[in-house]
């Protein structure tokens, strides 16, 4: 069997890893992202759940059933992006999701790529997308890339489905970017940019992108929904945190050490080195 080759946006210095989640109904949201996302179960417990594609772990769910819903505007996630390996799946994405009566909340040609965006039953924002070939990408002088927002031919992206079914999420899918709500975009700026080193690969109004390596982002950050919000309260649904793993060790050395310039605790743990951002979301940078 052919293996898939590894998507551009995981060769880069660094990239997300997982994304964990703090849910109320475990049995309801993994049943959602088996059968509608078409992640697979790799590990389960009674309290939680970490699910994947192609053997890779992508999704931590934990089950938490007094965790106050998070409201809308508060600092946390806008989306998990799912990144496919090709156009071909996620035409057949689109149409396993009409087959099941999914409404997606939105569906956009940013140019560098392709997404369909929908939300899980607790209201947690996600992408499905695809990339174009990185030398179809419009780099500016500065080495940012051109990026818009256009309206997407969803009914021709489903007709080019492949019409021989649809077996869940592609081997070689991975976690493409994370997409955050934050307070205020210079604190992002300050943090991401400044602190664990990572270039502004563009700017919308209220949002800055964030990646390693030339690719359009890694990590986005906006206030369309929450500026002005502060840290995340305990026992809250949604986001819990998300992991950067770093391809070039010299790219963690440098974040590491310029976490403890600012005074910014980290923990050692098994995973690598925790800490959380500016607005309470945890974060783990692996090797």
């Amino acid at each position: 069997m052919t293996m898939p080759a590894t998507p551009f946006a995981l060769t880069r210095p660094a990239h997300i890893g997982q994304v964990h989640l703090v849910v109320t109904d475990l049995p309801r949201v993994s049943d959602f992202y088996q059968r509608i996302i078409g992640l697979k179960s790799i590990e389960k417990s009674p309290s939680g759940e970490i699910l994947g594609a192609g053997g890779r772990p992508l999704l931590t769910l934990t089950m938490e059933k007094d965790a106050a819903r998070a409201p809308r505007n508060a600092a946390g996630l806008f989306h998990t992006a799912f990144l496919v390996p090709s156009r071909q799946e996620l035409a057949r994405w689109v149409a396993h999701a009409a087959g099941n009566d999914m409404p997606l909340d939105g569906a956009s040609d940013h140019l560098v790529s392709e997404a369909l965006y929908l939300s899980d039953p607790e209201g947690n924002g996600i992408e499905i997308y695809r990339d174009r070939a990185p030398e179809e990408w419009t780099y500016q002088e500065d080495g940012t890339v051109e990026m818009a927002t256009r309206r997407l031919n969803l009914q021709e992206l489903y007709e080019s489905a492949p019409k021989d079914g649809w077996d869940g999420m592609a081997d070689g899918t991975a976690i493409g970017h994370i997409h955050l709500q934050v307070g205020d975009i210079p604190q992002a700026d300050a943090f991401y940019r400044d602190v664990l080193g990572l270039k502004i690969m563009a700017r919308y109004p209220g949002a800055s992108f964030f990646a390693t390596g030339g690719y359009h982002h890694h990590i986005a950050a906006n206030i369309w929904n929450s500026r002005g919000a502060g840290a995340r309260q305990a026992n809250m649904t949604g986001l819990s945190g998300y992991t950067i793993r770093f391809n070039e060790k010299a790219a963690l050395d440098k974040a590491l050490a310029a976490l403890e310039a600012q005074e910014i605790a980290t923990s050692k743990t098994s995973e690598g080195w925790s800490l959380k951002d500016p607005w309470g979301i945890g974060l783990t940078l692996s090797a």
